[in-house]
């Protein structure tokens, strides 16, 4: 099985910055796409970035100029660097990636569990 842990959430004032990561463990034979996507209360699930396994990245023009996908591949890690922080920014943030667990197996989409982002003074 795969397992996606998200760390580096936490409540920051407006303006600072954070650094969320997360690894990708288990039956990994590779690993495809990884992407960033968060959710406020009330509110859908939302697509903030992406990056593949051969670094080209995607962002939502929310997060653009300021969020910084990156991925470290001898880790099984992607990252969100967060600049600039807004209180809209406030949800949960989850990472997704598509994952081969085998040479033969068809990659699938796997969920990681959210960490927590609060923007407030």
């Amino acid at each position: 099985q795969v397992q996606l842990v998200e760390s580096g959430g936490g409540l920051v004032q407006p303006g600072g910055s954070l650094r969320l990561a997360c690894a990708a463990s288990g039956r990994i034979f590779r690993i495809n796409s990884m992407a960033w996507y968060r959710q406020a209360p009330g509110k859908q699930r939302e697509f903030i970035a992406t990056i593949t396994n051969g670094g080209s990245t995607n962002y939502a023009d929310s997060v653009k100029g300021r969020f910084t996908i990156s991925r470290d591949n001898a880790k099984n890690t992607v990252y969100l660097q967060m600049n600039r922080l807004e209180p809209e920014d406030t949800a949960t943030y989850y990472c997704k990636s598509n994952i081969a667990q085998t040479s033969i197996s068809v990659p699938d989409y796997y969920w990681g569990q959210g960490t927590q982002v609060t923007v407030s003074s």
